[in-house]
């Protein structure tokens, strides 16, 4: 891969050809941001690797109004050239982080699955939309972390590191990334964009799998909608 960056008017094109194709509704580049129907855009947030196939990004559900209606996430992608890991990025992102906002806009469970704030497998006091989890890796065990991950929610044992700790009451995406293999780990937890590390660490002491040959990765993201103890 290159180690040279995409300019961003080619990631923005990317990123609203990829929107148009999952939601079949048309996204198009205005004004330094990918723009769908109404006051919805999305836009590219400033990068903290400068990895070329990495990408901040930031989903404004309301853009008069973008302090309080921002969902900030990352995503990293792989691929030989940059073009194609920044793609792969952008297909990683849709699938989780954007599965839950497709489904903050639809509500209709068409685009991901919610969880009432009393749920067993959900975050305490809060409703949850859950979006996908995407697994990937090489190797005959490549699917094992996400196959853990879908049979052992992660919400129940993140919500006692994370529940004191959000600025405010709505809108929170918390992003979960883990896995490898032998000899290489990694742990990430993301809230609204920033690195948790208790939670991180909470992640690393759990069960997941380490496969001993070829490695195994999963990711997901969930947004809390609305605290509902107030």
């Amino acid at each position: 891969m290159d180690d040279d960056r995409l300019p961003d008017e080619v990631v923005l094109d990317m990123v609203a050809r990829r929107l148009t194709e999952a939601t079949d509704k048309p996204w198009h580049v205005t004004d330094g941001m990918v723009r769908g129907s109404g006051s919805v855009a999305v836009v590219l947030g400033e990068d903290h690797t400068g990895s070329p196939g990495h990408l901040d990004l930031d989903f404004v559900l309301n853009v008069d109004r973008p302090d309080d209606t921002t969902i900030s996430d990352c995503v990293a992608g792989y691929g030989g050239t940059t073009e194609e890991a920044v793609d792969r990025a952008i297909q990683l992102w849709l699938g989780t982080t954007g599965s839950a906002l497709f489904e903050l806009l639809s509500q209709d469970g068409s685009f991901a699955g919610h969880f009432a704030a009393d749920a067993p497998d959900g975050f305490p006091g809060w409703h949850a939309i859950h979006g996908g989890i995407t697994g990937w890796g090489t190797g005959d065990d490549f699917l094992a972390v996400q196959h853990w991950a879908v049979d052992n929610p992660l919400l129940p044992r993140l919500a006692p590191v994370l529940g004191s700790t959000f600025e405010r009451d709505h809108l929170i995406g918390i992003k979960a990334f883990f896995g490898g293999g032998k000899d290489t780990e990694t742990t990430e937890i993301r809230v609204n964009g920033v690195r948790h590390e208790a939670a991180s660490e909470m992640l690393a002491d759990l069960d997941w799998p380490r496969p001993a040959e070829g490695l195994s990765y999963a990711r997901t993201f969930v947004l809390l909608v609305h605290n509902e103890t107030g």
